[in-house]
Order: structure tokens, then C-alpha cells, then sequence
């Protein structure tokens, strides 16, 4: 049998044990430490824009602490993207706050700028408030329409959490994803551009407020001899070991992201010719998605199999593939939050399936993918 192709494995660099080692060596194996200290740096120094980085346990932790920078409060109503993983959303309810979903428009798959303004305006009638934070999704690495939500946003006077957990590297117009609002959430999962086993950093605009995100993440320790509380606090901040392959996998980024790029320009050129798939792809110049997973759809007005059958076919030909995410409107867990929808989301999630992409992925994997759904379809 064929070797099971995966969806996105981690790559490491090779000098991920060098930092383990050093930390070893110098004892730092406690929480925190230089290579959490260097991690960020790094970070800081890709994101650009003189933003500040708290490197985290994970993506969940910064969006949740975000949220926590933000005031957020119990009975609070938040805006979250309908179409993305339910780690967007959850953190809305750690903090006692109300989830409101947008559904997403067809050029990015991203939140609608028209259903987002619908609902602040909806809301407010509602409630007699505005909601009071916002959070898009760059989804599988392609940007958000960031000008359109940031102007809505600001026109509003509603903070920005930038969710770019898929987004590692993807730009729009040139900037970097995590930096155009308030507070961005980046992940270092297992199956992310890179990892550090398990992770994520927090993107803030100031040393003030990175020095508030660590306290917070820090179990809110005052400054005093004794052990302090006056806030409540989380154990979220990144271990010195996980950072030191933070670091080492800082040397394969821009690898992983020219790897995954080509294998997204693989399956476009692949399908090219095949009326009723498509590959989801950057809308204009304006967008340029790292492509954390190339996503097809498949359109059943033209093609006689279903996204099910394609995955089911795969999955016998030992390829793992996923649909794309199941919308939090259409969630058990969310049935009861208002949700301003349009049917995009749910569309691309019958008829969309994500293909192996990641680091491990070679051409001629990729290939024998081509070649299955070819050979199922025809």
C-alpha cells in the first residue's frame, strides 16, 4: 500500500535541538527563559510594523487574553466569523461574553465587510450597545478584506482581534497578517506553518501592553515579596523548551511557506482544466496567502461526485484530506447565537475539502492525489 499522505505535518529544521540542548545545558527548563526571550524577538522582527510579541501555550490562550486586553466583560457581545475552527470562538465564552457570527463573502472565504456593518447596526437596535469587540479570520492563510473591517470597525469605534492562527507570513497589501488590529493571535499547533509542539504568541502594539499580557499570563502576580493576586490570571506563557523549537523553526519559515505556495500552484495547474473544481486562490495582487492548506470545491452542478466521495476515495488510498470547517452557526454548541449568515459558508462547507499540503508533502505526492480524484471523477 502507498505511504499515508498527510495533511500537514510538522518539518523541523534541524536546529530546533540546539536551543533544547542550550536550555538543557544552562538548566532552563522551567517556564520561560532566553529562548523565550529570543523567540519573540525573532517574531517581533518578522511581523514587523514595531509591533511587541508574548509568546503563549497556545493560539486559544492569546485569543482568550486578547479578549481579556480588550475589557471584555460578561454579557458583552463579540463579532466572530461564522466559517472558521471553534478556537476563534470559544474564548468568547471563557469571558463570559456573547458570540455574534458573520458569515463570510466569496472572494476570501473571510467575514463579510456588508454582513459585519448589518450586524453592528442590527445589534445596537437589539441590545440598545454596540458589540464590543470584532474578531475576522484569516482563513487557511488567505487575508481578510482588512482595509473594509478596520474602516467599519473604526467608524464603530469596536476594537479589532485579528485571528491569523492559519496566517503565519500571508501579507495584504504588503503588511504582515496579526498587525492591522488592536491585538493579533498567532499558533504554533503541531500542523501550523511552524510549530513549537503546541503554542502561540499574542501580536500588541506596545511594550505597556505586552507587559500586561505577560502579567496576565502569568497568573497576575503583583509586584511584591509575597505571593500577590488582585486580578485573576492564567498559566499561559510558552515554555523555554517549546521556544527553543520556536526558534529553530524560524530558520525553515520562509522555506514552509515557498514549499506550500508551490504546492498550491501544483493543484491549480493540475485542475486548470477540469470544469467544476476550483482552487481557492488570492483574489488580486492586494492578497498573498501563505497557503497554509491548498482548499478545492467542488461543484456539483458539474461534476458528478461529491466532496464526501473524493474524501472517502482518498482516505481508502491512504491520503488524508478535510472538509473545510463547519460554520459556528451551524454548531450544537452555538445554536442559540444570533447569526447574520448569506449561505457562503455553508456552500464551501459541502462542497470543500482540504488537500495535503504542509512541509512533507512532495510533488509526487501531490501527484498521486491529482491522479486519484482524476481517476474518481472520470
Amino acid at each position: 500500500m502507498n505511504k499515508r499522505i498527510w495533511l500537514s505535518l510538522a518539518h523541523m529544521s534541524g536546529r530546533e535541538q540546539d536551543f533544547i540542548n542550550e536550555a538543557f545545558d544552562s538548566n532552563w527548563v522551567v517556564p520561560l527563559g532566553p529562548n523565550v526571550n529570543g523567540f519573540e524577538d525573532d517574531l517581533e522582527k518578522y511581523v514587523g510594523e514595531e509591533k511587541r510579541v508574548v509568546a503563549l501555550s497556545a493560539g486559544t490562550a492569546a485569543l482568550h487574553l486578547g479578549l481579556v486586553m480588550l475589557d471584555i466583560k460578561p454579557g458583552d457581545e463579540v463579532i466572530c466569523q461564522s466559517f472558521t475552527f471553534s478556537a476563534s470562538a470559544n474564548p468568547i465564552v471563557y469571558v463570559g461574553a456573547k458570540p455574534v457570527f458573520v458569515d463570510s463573502e466569496e472572494d476570501t472565504w473571510n467575514m463579510s465587510p456588508q454582513l459585519l456593518e448589518e450586524a453592528i447596526i442590527d445589534r445596537k437596535k437589539v441590545t440598545g450597545r454596540y458589540p464590543k469587540a470584532i474578531i475576522p479570520v484569516h482563513l487557511y492563510g488567505m487575508p481578510a478584506k482588512m482595509d473594509e473591517i478596520m474602516s467599519i470597525a473604526d467608524r464603530y469605534g469596536i476594537p479589532v482581534l485579528e485571528d491569523a492562527a492559519e496566517a503565519l507570513g500571508s501579507e495584504y497589501k504588503g503588511r504582515k497578517c496579526g498587525t492591522f488590529g488592536a491585538y493579533g493571535a498567532l499558533s504554533f499547533n503541531g500542523n501550523k506553518m511552524i510549530t513549537t509542539s503546541g503554542g502561540g504568541a499574542l501580536v500588541c502594539s506596545s511594550d505597556e501592553e505586552k507587559m500586561r499580557i505577560m502579567f496576565y499570563a502569568t497568573q497576575a502576580r503583583e509586584n511584591a515579596p509575597h505571593y500577590q493576586h488582585e486580578k485573576i490570571g492564567y498559566n499561559y506563557r510558552m515554555s523555554n523548551i517549546c521556544a527553543g523549537i520556536g526558534r529553530g523553526q524560524m530558520f525553515v519559515l520562509d522555506g514552509h511557506i515557498a514549499h506550500r505556495r508551490m504546492i498550491h500552484k501544483f493543484y491549480t495547474e493540475a485542475f486548470a482544466d477540469i470544469d467544476g473544481i476550483d482552487i481557492m486562490q488570492n483574489p488580486t495582487d492586494d492578497y498573498n496567502s501563505n497557503f497554509w492548506l491548498s482548499c478545492m470545491t467542488i461543484n456539483p452542478d458539474k461534476i458528478a461526485v461529491s466532496r464526501e466521495d473524493i474524501r472517502i476515495a482518498l482516505d481508502m488510498a491512504n491520503v488524508e484530506t478535510r472538509p473545510l470547517w463547519k460554520p459556528m452557526h451551524l454548531q450544537p454548541v452555538f445554536k442559540d447565537a444570533p447569526a447574520y449568515v448569506n449561505g457562503v459558508s455553508e456552500r464551501m462547507f459541502d462542497r470543500g475539502l482540504c488537500l495535503p499540503s504542509g512541509p512533507m508533502v512532495s510533488l509526487a505526492d501531490a501527484q498521486y492525489v491529482v491522479d486519484n480524484i482524476l481517476k474518481l471523477i472520470s
